[in-house]
C-alpha cells in the first residue's frame, strides 16, 4: 500500500477526489485541515440548525490510499499535470508506503475495560471481565456513537447506576433518543428497566443497538424516531448538545409527570 497526499483549496477538493477513486483507481481519500493544530485550524459542523459543511478547508490536504507505488506515482503526475494544478495552487507533500498493520489487534488494544462504577464495567468482548464487575454491558466499537469512553455516556451510565435502586422500580417505560449503539438502553435494562424504546435516525445505529442487546441478553425495541411514544419515566438523550438543545421541547414532551 501507499499513500499520496496532496495539499489544495477547499475548491478542487470535492472534483479531485472524484478523480481519484473513479479516475485513477485509489482505495480511499479522506480530507484533513492542512492547518490542524495552528492558530489558522477551522471547525467545520455538520449539525441541525446550522449550515451544512464545505468539502473541505481553505487549505485542504487530500490523502489517497493505492494499492500500489506505480499507482500512487501515476496518480500524483496526473494531477500535477493538470492546467489548474500549476502556480503552487496543488503540491505534493508525501507519497509513501503505508507500513503493514494488524489492523484488529491495533483497534482493540485502544479500547479497554471502561468503569462506570466500581461494580459496573463496559467491556470489550475480547478482554476478560474485571474480578470487581457484578454488571458487565459486553460492547464492541462499531459504526454507532456509543463506546463508552465518552464523559457523558458515562455519566448517564453512571446516574442510571447510581439510582437504580430507588429508582428502578418505576421505569415501567424508558426511552433511549438517539440510541447510537444502545449503550444507555442497555445500561438501563440491566438495573432493572422495562419496556425500553431506543431510537435513532440512523439505520445503522438501530442495526447496531439491535444486535448489542442480543449481544448482552436483553429485550428492547429498536428502530426510528417513530417507534417512540408516549410518557416515559425514564428519558435518556446523550447527543450532541445543538441537536439536544433543538430537540427539547420533544424531549420533555415524552418525559412522564414525576419522571426524569
Amino acid at each position: 500500500m501507499h499513500e499520496l497526499v496532496l495539499r489544495l483549496p477547499e475548491s478542487l477538493v470535492e472534483s479531485v477526489s472524484e478523480a481519484l477513486v473513479d479516475e485513477l483507481d485509489a482505495l480511499s481519500v479522506s480530507v484533513a485541515d492542512a492547518d490542524a493544530g495552528t492558530a489558522e485550524e477551522q471547525a467545520l459542523f455538520g449539525e441541525p440548525g446550522m449550515p451544512p459543511p464545505k468539502d473541505g478547508w481553505q487549505r485542504s490536504d487530500l490523502t489517497a490510499l493505492f494499492a500500489d507505488e506505480a499507482q500512487a506515482t501515476e496518480a500524483a503526475t496526473l494531477v500535477l499535470a493538470q492546467d489548474w494544478a500549476a502556480d503552487g495552487v496543488v503540491t505534493l507533500q508525501a507519497l509513501r508506503a503505508v507500513p503493514d498493520e494488524d489492523w484488529v489487534r491495533l483497534t482493540q488494544s485502544q479500547f479497554a475495560p471502561v468503569e462506570i462504577t466500581p461494580s459496573f464495567w463496559i467491556v470489550p468482548s475480547w478482554h476478560e471481565a474485571p474480578a470487581a464487575a457484578q454488571q458487565v454491558i459486553r460492547l464492541d466499537p462499531g459504526l454507532a456513537f456509543g463506546t463508552g469512553t465518552h464523559p457523558t455516556t458515562r455519566m448517564c451510565l453512571r446516574w442510571t447506576a447510581r439510582q437504580a435502586a430507588a429508582l428502578a422500580p418505576g421505569w415501567t417505560r424508558v426511552l433511549d433518543y438517539g440510541c447510537g449503539s444502545g449503550i444507555l438502553a442497555i445500561g438501563a435494562a440491566l438495573h432493572g428497566a422495562q419496556r425500553i424504546d431506543a431510537v435513532d435516525i440512523d439505520e445503522a445505529a438501530v442495526t447496531a443497538t439491535q444486535a448489542n442487546a442480543q449481544a448482552n441478553g436483553v429485550t428492547l425495541n429498536a428502530g426510528l424516531p417513530d417507534a417512540c411514544g408516549g410518557a416515559y419515566p425514564l428519558v435518556l438523550a446523550n447527543i450532541l448538545a445543538t441537536p439536544l438543545k433543538l430537540l427539547a421541547p420533544l424531549l420533555a414532551g415524552h418525559v412522564a409527570p414525576g419522571g426524569h
